[in-house]
Protein backbone atom coordinates (compact mmCIF):
# COMPACT_ATOMS: atom_id res chain seq x y z
CA UNK A 1 0.00 0.00 0.00
CA UNK A 2 3.30 2.15 0.59
CA UNK A 3 4.27 2.23 -3.04
CA UNK A 4 0.73 2.85 -4.41
CA UNK A 5 0.79 6.08 -2.44
CA UNK A 6 3.63 7.78 -4.30
CA UNK A 7 3.18 5.84 -7.94
CA UNK A 8 0.72 7.42 -10.66
CA UNK A 9 -1.72 4.77 -12.37
CA UNK A 10 -0.60 3.71 -16.17
CA UNK A 11 -1.11 6.28 -18.62
CA UNK A 12 -0.89 9.23 -16.38
CA UNK A 13 2.66 11.24 -14.75
CA UNK A 14 3.94 13.97 -12.91
CA UNK A 15 5.51 16.64 -14.78
CA UNK A 16 7.72 19.29 -13.04
CA UNK A 17 10.84 21.20 -13.18
CA UNK A 18 12.37 22.58 -16.85
CA UNK A 19 10.08 19.79 -18.49
CA UNK A 20 7.00 21.84 -17.35
CA UNK A 21 8.58 25.32 -17.67
CA UNK A 22 9.32 23.84 -21.56
CA UNK A 23 5.55 22.53 -21.80
CA UNK A 24 4.27 26.18 -20.62
CA UNK A 25 6.95 28.00 -23.05
CA UNK A 26 5.53 25.99 -25.88
CA UNK A 27 1.85 25.93 -24.83
CA UNK A 28 2.17 29.93 -24.86
CA UNK A 29 4.08 30.02 -28.64
CA UNK A 30 1.59 28.03 -29.54
CA UNK A 31 -1.57 29.99 -28.47
CA UNK A 32 0.15 33.01 -29.44
CA UNK A 33 -0.36 32.47 -32.92
CA UNK A 34 -4.05 31.33 -32.81
CA UNK A 35 -4.69 34.51 -30.62
CA UNK A 36 -3.20 36.65 -33.42
CA UNK A 37 -5.75 34.99 -35.63
CA UNK A 38 -8.74 36.39 -33.92
CA UNK A 39 -9.31 32.90 -32.10
CA UNK A 40 -10.77 33.79 -28.24
CA UNK A 41 -10.37 31.12 -25.42
CA UNK A 42 -13.03 29.05 -24.20
CA UNK A 43 -13.22 26.31 -21.43
CA UNK A 44 -15.89 23.36 -21.44
CA UNK A 45 -16.11 21.37 -18.61
CA UNK A 46 -13.68 18.00 -18.27
CA UNK A 47 -16.64 15.77 -17.88
CA UNK A 48 -19.73 15.78 -19.78
CA UNK A 49 -22.87 13.52 -20.28
CA UNK A 50 -22.36 10.23 -21.79
CA UNK A 51 -24.55 11.66 -24.93
CA UNK A 52 -22.24 14.07 -25.71
CA UNK A 53 -19.82 11.36 -26.86
CA UNK A 54 -21.84 8.82 -27.67
CA UNK A 55 -21.50 6.23 -30.67
CA UNK A 56 -24.48 8.70 -32.44
CA UNK A 57 -22.02 11.50 -32.41
CA UNK A 58 -19.30 9.80 -33.87
CA UNK A 59 -16.69 10.17 -31.22
CA UNK A 60 -14.73 8.14 -28.93
CA UNK A 61 -15.79 4.49 -28.68
CA UNK A 62 -18.02 3.65 -25.47
CA UNK A 63 -15.05 0.89 -23.83
CA UNK A 64 -12.51 3.88 -24.31
CA UNK A 65 -14.35 6.34 -22.37
CA UNK A 66 -14.08 6.70 -18.40
CA UNK A 67 -17.25 6.69 -17.13
CA UNK A 68 -18.88 7.27 -13.58
CA UNK A 69 -22.14 7.90 -12.28
CA UNK A 70 -23.46 11.53 -10.38
CA UNK A 71 -25.88 11.67 -7.39
CA UNK A 72 -28.51 11.24 -9.88
CA UNK A 73 -27.34 8.17 -11.65
CA UNK A 74 -27.06 10.25 -14.39
CA UNK A 75 -23.58 8.49 -16.54
CA UNK A 76 -20.96 10.99 -16.78
CA UNK A 77 -17.50 10.37 -18.91
CA UNK A 78 -14.21 12.42 -18.48
CA UNK A 79 -13.54 13.82 -22.12
CA UNK A 80 -12.22 11.96 -24.63
CA UNK A 81 -12.30 14.69 -26.89
CA UNK A 82 -12.48 18.36 -27.28
CA UNK A 83 -14.66 18.93 -30.50
CA UNK A 84 -17.95 17.15 -29.32
CA UNK A 85 -17.82 19.65 -26.22
CA UNK A 86 -17.07 23.08 -28.34
CA UNK A 87 -19.97 22.09 -30.49
CA UNK A 88 -22.42 21.46 -28.02
CA UNK A 89 -21.55 25.06 -26.75
CA UNK A 90 -21.96 26.53 -29.92
CA UNK A 91 -24.91 24.99 -30.02
CA UNK A 92 -26.33 25.79 -26.86
CA UNK A 93 -24.89 29.87 -26.37
CA UNK A 94 -24.33 31.02 -30.49
CA UNK A 95 -27.75 29.43 -31.48
CA UNK A 96 -29.58 31.99 -33.68
CA UNK A 97 -25.70 33.47 -34.33
CA UNK A 98 -24.63 33.60 -38.43
CA UNK A 99 -21.86 35.11 -37.97
CA UNK A 100 -18.64 32.60 -37.70
CA UNK A 101 -17.58 31.54 -34.39
CA UNK A 102 -13.73 31.21 -33.85
CA UNK A 103 -12.73 29.52 -30.09
CA UNK A 104 -9.27 28.33 -29.15
CA UNK A 105 -8.78 25.86 -26.03
CA UNK A 106 -6.58 24.02 -23.39
CA UNK A 107 -7.11 21.52 -21.41
CA UNK A 108 -6.49 17.82 -20.78
CA UNK A 109 -8.37 14.67 -22.19
CA UNK A 110 -8.95 11.13 -21.46
CA UNK A 111 -8.57 8.05 -22.95
CA UNK A 112 -9.18 4.68 -21.56
CA UNK A 113 -7.64 2.08 -23.71
CA UNK A 114 -5.13 -0.10 -22.51
CA UNK A 115 -3.49 -0.55 -25.97
CA UNK A 116 -1.28 2.72 -26.17
CA UNK A 117 1.90 1.44 -26.78
CA UNK A 118 3.48 3.78 -24.71
CA UNK A 119 1.08 6.45 -25.24
CA UNK A 120 -0.70 8.70 -22.12
CA UNK A 121 -4.22 8.06 -20.88
CA UNK A 122 -4.10 12.25 -20.29
CA UNK A 123 -2.94 14.11 -22.63
CA UNK A 124 -3.15 18.23 -22.74
CA UNK A 125 -4.45 19.24 -25.83
CA UNK A 126 -5.19 22.37 -27.58
CA UNK A 127 -6.42 23.17 -30.83
CA UNK A 128 -9.36 25.68 -32.78
CA UNK A 129 -12.84 25.21 -34.31
CA UNK A 130 -13.70 27.74 -36.43
CA UNK A 131 -17.84 27.43 -36.60
CA UNK A 132 -20.18 28.33 -39.47
CA UNK A 133 -17.94 28.88 -41.95
CA UNK A 134 -18.53 26.07 -45.26
CA UNK A 135 -15.94 27.64 -47.60
CA UNK A 136 -12.09 26.74 -48.88
CA UNK A 137 -10.64 29.98 -47.32
CA UNK A 138 -12.19 28.29 -44.13
CA UNK A 139 -10.64 24.84 -44.97
CA UNK A 140 -7.35 26.40 -45.97
CA UNK A 141 -6.95 29.18 -42.61
CA UNK A 142 -6.97 26.23 -40.43
CA UNK A 143 -4.39 24.48 -42.17
CA UNK A 144 -1.98 27.97 -42.38
CA UNK A 145 -3.00 28.83 -38.76
CA UNK A 146 -1.69 25.12 -37.83
CA UNK A 147 1.36 25.45 -39.82
CA UNK A 148 2.41 29.03 -38.60
CA UNK A 149 1.46 27.79 -35.06
CA UNK A 150 4.23 24.58 -35.21
CA UNK A 151 6.60 26.82 -36.47
CA UNK A 152 5.79 29.62 -33.93
CA UNK A 153 6.37 26.96 -31.18
CA UNK A 154 9.98 25.73 -32.51
CA UNK A 155 9.21 22.62 -34.80
CA UNK A 156 10.64 23.55 -38.44
CA UNK A 157 11.41 20.14 -39.76
CA UNK A 158 7.46 19.00 -40.40
CA UNK A 159 4.61 18.08 -43.27
CA UNK A 160 0.86 18.39 -42.66
CA UNK A 161 -1.01 15.27 -45.00
CA UNK A 162 -4.36 16.52 -46.55
CA UNK A 163 -6.66 14.22 -47.30
CA UNK A 164 -10.39 14.51 -48.25
CA UNK A 165 -13.15 12.23 -46.49
CA UNK A 166 -15.96 12.50 -48.62
CA UNK A 167 -12.88 10.74 -51.50
CA UNK A 168 -13.01 7.73 -50.14
CA UNK A 169 -17.03 7.82 -48.64
CA UNK A 170 -18.01 8.62 -52.71
CA UNK A 171 -16.14 5.49 -53.47
CA UNK A 172 -17.63 3.49 -51.29
CA UNK A 173 -21.14 5.04 -51.64
CA UNK A 174 -20.83 4.34 -55.52
CA UNK A 175 -19.68 0.97 -54.83
CA UNK A 176 -22.93 0.42 -52.84
CA UNK A 177 -21.14 -0.81 -49.79
CA UNK A 178 -23.51 -1.38 -46.53
CA UNK A 179 -22.51 0.79 -43.19
CA UNK A 180 -20.40 -2.54 -42.15
CA UNK A 181 -18.18 -3.28 -45.00
CA UNK A 182 -17.43 0.47 -45.46
CA UNK A 183 -16.53 0.44 -41.67
CA UNK A 184 -14.40 -2.49 -41.95
CA UNK A 185 -12.59 -1.41 -45.06
CA UNK A 186 -11.58 1.70 -43.25
CA UNK A 187 -10.12 -0.13 -40.59
CA UNK A 188 -8.04 -1.50 -43.28
CA UNK A 189 -7.33 1.56 -45.24
CA UNK A 190 -6.43 3.56 -42.30
CA UNK A 191 -3.69 0.79 -41.02
CA UNK A 192 -2.37 0.61 -44.85
CA UNK A 193 -3.38 -3.25 -44.74
CA UNK A 194 -4.35 -3.96 -48.70
CA UNK A 195 -4.18 -7.85 -48.73
CA UNK A 196 -7.14 -7.28 -45.87
CA UNK A 197 -8.73 -4.69 -48.02
CA UNK A 198 -8.82 -6.74 -50.92
CA UNK A 199 -9.80 -10.08 -49.48
CA UNK A 200 -12.57 -8.24 -47.77
CA UNK A 201 -13.81 -6.43 -51.26
CA UNK A 202 -13.65 -9.58 -53.03
CA UNK A 203 -15.96 -11.71 -51.12
CA UNK A 204 -18.45 -8.61 -52.11
CA UNK A 205 -20.51 -8.53 -55.02
CA UNK A 206 -18.41 -5.35 -56.01
CA UNK A 207 -17.99 -4.54 -59.45
CA UNK A 208 -13.97 -4.96 -60.30
CA UNK A 209 -14.16 -1.34 -61.63
CA UNK A 210 -15.05 -0.50 -57.91
CA UNK A 211 -12.56 -2.90 -55.74
CA UNK A 212 -10.13 -1.43 -58.84
CA UNK A 213 -10.79 2.26 -57.42
CA UNK A 214 -10.63 1.66 -53.77
CA UNK A 215 -7.98 -0.20 -53.83
CA UNK A 216 -6.26 2.51 -55.31
CA UNK A 217 -6.75 4.99 -52.37
CA UNK A 218 -4.05 3.32 -50.41
CA UNK A 219 -1.50 4.35 -53.04
CA UNK A 220 -2.98 8.29 -53.53
CA UNK A 221 -0.38 10.11 -51.63
CA UNK A 222 2.28 12.38 -52.36
CA UNK A 223 2.82 15.89 -53.94
CA UNK A 224 -0.19 17.39 -55.56
CA UNK A 225 0.19 15.59 -59.02
CA UNK A 226 -1.51 12.65 -56.71
CA UNK A 227 -4.93 14.57 -57.22
CA UNK A 228 -5.06 14.18 -60.46
CA UNK A 229 -4.32 10.44 -60.18
CA UNK A 230 -6.94 10.39 -58.41
CA UNK A 231 -9.28 11.46 -60.26
CA UNK A 232 -8.41 8.93 -62.57
CA UNK A 233 -10.48 6.69 -60.02
CA UNK A 234 -12.94 9.27 -59.03
CA UNK A 235 -15.84 7.30 -60.67
CA UNK A 236 -18.43 9.53 -59.05
CA UNK A 237 -19.64 13.35 -58.42
CA UNK A 238 -18.77 13.18 -55.08
CA UNK A 239 -15.38 11.69 -55.67
CA UNK A 240 -14.61 14.34 -58.31
CA UNK A 241 -16.00 16.87 -55.99
CA UNK A 242 -13.74 16.68 -52.76
CA UNK A 243 -10.62 16.67 -55.16
CA UNK A 244 -11.54 19.79 -56.85
CA UNK A 245 -11.81 20.99 -53.03
CA UNK A 246 -8.33 19.59 -52.24
CA UNK A 247 -7.21 21.71 -55.39
CA UNK A 248 -8.80 24.74 -54.36
CA UNK A 249 -7.40 24.92 -50.90
CA UNK A 250 -3.87 23.88 -52.03
CA UNK A 251 -4.62 27.26 -54.06
CA UNK A 252 -5.22 29.11 -50.86
CA UNK A 253 -2.04 27.63 -48.82
CA UNK A 254 -0.16 28.57 -51.63
CA UNK A 255 -1.29 31.91 -50.92
CA UNK A 256 -0.72 31.80 -47.30
CA UNK A 257 3.05 31.14 -48.64
CA UNK A 258 2.64 27.57 -46.69
CA UNK A 259 2.17 24.80 -49.53
CA UNK A 260 6.13 23.56 -48.95
CA UNK A 261 4.82 22.13 -45.78
CA UNK A 262 1.67 20.17 -47.33
CA UNK A 263 1.46 16.85 -48.85
CA UNK A 264 -1.74 15.03 -49.61
CA UNK A 265 -3.29 11.13 -48.21
CA UNK A 266 -5.97 10.53 -49.56
CA UNK A 267 -6.14 7.21 -47.59
CA UNK A 268 -6.42 9.35 -44.45
CA UNK A 269 -9.60 8.10 -42.36
CA UNK A 270 -9.96 9.14 -39.19
CA UNK A 271 -11.76 7.20 -36.50
CA UNK A 272 -13.95 9.60 -35.41
CA UNK A 273 -16.71 9.41 -37.98
CA UNK A 274 -18.53 12.77 -37.75
CA UNK A 275 -15.65 14.08 -40.17
CA UNK A 276 -17.63 15.24 -43.70
CA UNK A 277 -14.58 16.91 -46.05
CA UNK A 278 -11.29 17.87 -45.72
CA UNK A 279 -8.98 16.34 -42.86
CA UNK A 280 -5.23 16.34 -42.66
CA UNK A 281 -2.79 15.00 -40.03
CA UNK A 282 0.85 17.19 -39.28
CA UNK A 283 4.11 14.33 -38.76
CA UNK A 284 7.43 15.73 -37.76
CA UNK A 285 10.07 12.76 -36.90
CA UNK A 286 11.27 11.89 -33.38
CA UNK A 287 7.71 11.38 -32.70
CA UNK A 288 5.81 8.02 -32.98
CA UNK A 289 2.18 9.55 -34.15
CA UNK A 290 0.97 12.66 -36.02
CA UNK A 291 1.36 15.59 -32.80
CA UNK A 292 -1.85 17.75 -34.83
CA UNK A 293 -5.25 15.84 -36.45
CA UNK A 294 -8.07 18.01 -37.87
CA UNK A 295 -10.53 18.93 -40.49
CA UNK A 296 -13.64 19.39 -41.50
CA UNK A 297 -17.37 18.27 -39.64
CA UNK A 298 -19.90 19.90 -41.46
CA UNK A 299 -22.82 17.97 -39.62
CA UNK A 300 -21.52 17.50 -35.63
CA UNK A 301 -22.92 20.71 -34.11
CA UNK A 302 -26.47 20.00 -35.78
CA UNK A 303 -26.54 16.85 -33.73
CA UNK A 304 -26.51 19.32 -30.82
CA UNK A 305 -29.61 21.03 -32.62
CA UNK A 306 -27.85 24.33 -34.46
CA UNK A 307 -27.32 24.08 -38.30
CA UNK A 308 -23.71 25.17 -39.04
CA UNK A 309 -20.61 23.71 -40.71
CA UNK A 310 -17.23 23.66 -38.82
CA UNK A 311 -13.72 23.06 -38.94
CA UNK A 312 -10.95 22.56 -36.58
CA UNK A 313 -7.50 20.85 -35.15
CA UNK A 314 -6.17 19.67 -32.53
CA UNK A 315 -2.91 19.42 -31.01
CA UNK A 316 -1.05 16.97 -28.70
CA UNK A 317 0.83 19.33 -26.82
CA UNK A 318 2.73 16.53 -25.04
CA UNK A 319 3.68 14.92 -28.40
CA UNK A 320 4.80 18.09 -29.80
CA UNK A 321 7.27 18.97 -26.48
CA UNK A 322 8.50 15.33 -26.85
CA UNK A 323 9.20 15.80 -30.34
CA UNK A 324 11.24 19.38 -29.76
CA UNK A 325 12.72 17.69 -27.21
CA UNK A 326 13.87 14.75 -28.88
CA UNK A 327 15.05 16.99 -31.99
CA UNK A 328 16.55 19.71 -29.15
CA UNK A 329 14.39 22.69 -30.65
CA UNK A 330 12.81 23.20 -27.16
CA UNK A 331 12.44 27.46 -27.61
CA UNK A 332 14.74 29.50 -25.01
CA UNK A 333 13.08 30.01 -22.15
CA UNK A 334 13.69 33.73 -20.32
CA UNK A 335 14.33 32.37 -16.53
CA UNK A 336 13.99 35.08 -14.00
CA UNK A 337 13.97 32.42 -11.29
CA UNK A 338 16.33 33.32 -8.43
CA UNK A 339 17.44 31.12 -5.15
CA UNK A 340 18.32 34.09 -2.52
CA UNK A 341 20.19 31.79 0.42
CA UNK A 342 20.47 33.66 3.32
CA UNK A 343 22.56 32.93 6.75
CA UNK A 344 21.07 34.57 10.08
CA UNK A 345 20.03 38.34 8.68
CA UNK A 346 16.41 37.61 7.91
CA UNK A 347 15.15 41.41 8.10
CA UNK A 348 17.98 41.97 4.88
CA UNK A 349 16.89 39.07 3.07
CA UNK A 350 13.49 40.45 2.93
CA UNK A 351 14.43 43.30 1.73
CA UNK A 352 16.61 42.31 -0.70
CA UNK A 353 14.23 39.43 -1.94
CA UNK A 354 11.48 42.59 -2.28
CA UNK A 355 14.31 44.25 -4.18
CA UNK A 356 14.74 41.34 -6.91
CA UNK A 357 10.81 40.56 -7.24
CA UNK A 358 10.25 44.54 -8.12
CA UNK A 359 12.76 43.89 -10.93
CA UNK A 360 10.75 40.76 -12.47
CA UNK A 361 12.64 38.30 -10.62
CA UNK A 362 10.91 35.28 -9.15
CA UNK A 363 12.84 34.81 -5.98
CA UNK A 364 12.77 31.99 -2.66
CA UNK A 365 14.25 32.55 -0.25
CA UNK A 366 16.47 29.54 1.78
CA UNK A 367 18.29 30.25 5.07
CA UNK A 368 21.70 28.90 4.40
CA UNK A 369 21.88 25.29 6.24
CA UNK A 370 23.57 23.08 4.04
CA UNK A 371 26.72 23.79 2.26
CA UNK A 372 26.89 25.58 -0.38
CA UNK A 373 27.47 23.20 -3.14
CA UNK A 374 23.86 21.69 -2.27
CA UNK A 375 22.14 24.93 -3.14
CA UNK A 376 23.47 25.41 -6.10
CA UNK A 377 23.07 21.84 -7.43
CA UNK A 378 19.21 22.27 -6.44
CA UNK A 379 18.97 25.40 -7.95
CA UNK A 380 20.16 23.36 -11.24
CA UNK A 381 17.83 20.44 -11.02
CA UNK A 382 14.77 22.75 -10.11
CA UNK A 383 15.16 25.51 -13.36
CA UNK A 384 16.65 28.76 -11.06
CA UNK A 385 18.22 30.62 -13.03
CA UNK A 386 20.98 31.37 -10.74
CA UNK A 387 21.89 31.25 -6.64
CA UNK A 388 22.56 34.28 -4.66
CA UNK A 389 24.61 33.50 -1.11
CA UNK A 390 23.89 36.53 0.96
CA UNK A 391 26.48 37.70 3.69
CA UNK A 392 25.41 38.42 7.16
CA UNK A 393 24.92 42.38 6.73
CA UNK A 394 24.37 42.47 2.66
CA UNK A 395 25.40 40.11 -0.68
Amino acid sequence: MGKRLVHTPEGVRDIYGKEYANKQNIQKLFGDKLHSYGYQDIQTPTFEFFDVFSRKIGTTPSKELYKFFDKDGNTLVLRPDFTPSIARCAAKYFMDETIPLRFCYLGNNFINTSNLQGKLKETTQMGAELIGDASPEADAEMIAMLVEALLNSGLKEFQVSVGQIDYFKGLCAHAQLDEETEFALREFISSRNEFGAQELLLDKNIPEQSIEALLSVNSLFGSYEVLHKALEYADNPRSRKAIERLKQVYDLLKIYGVDSYISFDLAMVSKYNYYTGVIFSAYTYQAGSAVAKGGRYDNLIEKFGKSAPATGFVVMIDDLVTALTRQKRCPAIENKNLLLVYTDDFQNAVAEAKKYREQGYSTVMMRLEHPQEDYTKFAGNNNFSKVIFMEKGGI
